[in-house]
């Protein structure tokens, strides 16, 4: 009882920091590294892609969680895990063929991670109001992105620094070293702040036969929801040319000039991508949601789908003149996470007022979610390969090519539910 008074802001900002660390670096940060020892592209993409399986597939183990623990208890052994499987990670890269290691390690964070993110959604919502819920999801994404401007800013900053220093090797150790301890220190100090989240206590009659036939249930009702299938598609190809690149930018960033990259030192990475970049994605995520409460989801979505796929054009423009201007590079990258963020709150919104409606919208909400990320996933896969074969001038463009799908199923996807702005209209009529 003593735990429910602890003011929120006293876990909300460090907790979902402790969510977005260990995505971010799986998904940003571990391509710079791999790129640093050599690994070729087409590894680095399709493992890092790989690494991400487990946030798309978490829907199908968070009803075991509800049975077994509370919340809290998932919520503080998956930091500790994620921290000390970072150290462990630091003291891989040493070896001599430390890749197929690390990976394994990084596989621990990752279902480690999407855990940790089923437990403390969990705990949000079970230990606020739906006042305190709405009061407080400012704080949450701010935090999260706070992560992002951490890891892909200040980390990738100072690895950048440490590595003039004392080279690429003891940099890269330092970081995960780095990121191993915040991760350990959260998980201790939720250890005391952190509300449990309800859990095992509330299904201590379920029994796992029980529960797994409820979630297949839960399952089945969301394939058989009207124009599913058009939606399935719609969220996929959505996010298809940002799966292509994702990987690719930090590599192409980085790479030579003479091998079609930019040259940009980590230090400029860290600055332009991940400070100025995480910014801009902030500030068009705001402006995204307020444009579509002015036009209405309906209206909005096919300007937002635009939004969020042409900009990918600026990668093809910097691979082709390849401009040594510092503040035209920043300026491009800027516009372009300006508007992913704008856009991608449509795609957002689609799933939660489109898809996720009925019984379970809870559940399908994050099936629809975990697809949105299966989306990214399997083109991240090929990506690498893609771009070793024909270069990254050659591959922005057909990157380019990938979003007409888009366009196309945006332009006629079905609304099941109107929005406030068409209901609003047809009550006016």
């Amino acid at each position: 009882m003593q735990q429910k008074t602890v003011s929120p802001l006293r876990w909300i900002p460090t907790a979902y920091f402790a969510m977005g660390l260990p995505l971010i670096l799986l998904n940003l940060v571990a391509p710079l590294m791999f790129s640093d020892f050599g690994i070729s592209d087409t590894q680095v993409a399709f493992w890092t892609s790989l690494l991400i399986l487990p946030w798309s597939l978490k829907p199908f183990w968070s009803p075991l969680m509800e049975m077994y623990r509370t919340k809290k208890f998932f919520v503080v052994t998956t930091q500790l895990l994620s921290g000390v499987s970072l150290a462990l990670v630091a003291m891989a890269l040493p070896l001599p063929d430390f890749f197929p290691y690390v990976v394994a390690i990084m596989a621990v964070i990752a279902f480690s991670g999407a855990t940790h993110d089923i437990a403390l959604d969990g705990v949000y919502i079970h230990e606020l109001s739906k006042t305190q819920q709405a009061q407080y999801i400012g704080w949450q994404g701010a935090f999260y992105n706070i992560a992002k401007v951490t890891a892909m800013g200040g980390l990738v900053y100072l690895a950048g620094v440490l590595e003039s220093q004392i080279g690429a090797l003891y940099a890269w150790m330092t970081i995960m070293g780095i990121c191993g301890a915040i991760l350990v220190l959260l998980g201790l100090y939720h250890l005391r702040m952190l509300p449990s989240g309800g859990g095992a206590a509330a299904h201590a009659d379920g029994t796992l036969a029980a529960t797994m036939r409820e979630t297949g249930q839960v399952f089945l009702q969301f394939f058989r929801k009207k124009y599913i299938w058009i939606y399935i598609a719609f969220i996929v190809c959505y996010r298809f040319a940002e799966g292509l690149v994702i990987k690719i930018v930090p590599l192409f960033l980085k790479a030579p000039i003479a091998e079609q990259g930019m040259g940009l030192t980590k230090n400029d990475i860290g600055l332009y991508y991940g400070t100025f970049g995480v910014v801009a994605f902030i500030v068009g995520s705001i402006l995204g949601g307020y444009f579509i409460s002015w036009r209405g989801l309906r209206k909005a979505l096919f300007p937002l789908c635009c939004i969020f796929n042409i900009p990918f054009a600026v990668y093809a423009l910097l691979a082709w003149m390849q401009p040594s201007n510092p503040v035209l590079v920043c300026g491009a990258i800027v516009f372009e996470y300006f508007s992913y963020g704008f856009g991608f709150v449509g795609l957002t919104l689609f799933i939660m007022q489109q898809v996720a409606p009925g019984k379970h919208q809870m559940a399908h909400y994050a099936f629809g979610s975990a697809l949105a990320n299966l989306g990214v996933m399997l083109p991240g896969m090929i990506s690498g390969a893609i771009s070793d074969a024909v270069g990254y001038r050659a591959f922005f463009f057909w990157a380019l090519l990938a979003t007409v799908p888009a366009f196309l199923i945006t332009w006629f996807v079905p609304f099941t539910y109107p929005d406030e702005k068409t209901a609003a209209a047809a009550n006016e009529e």
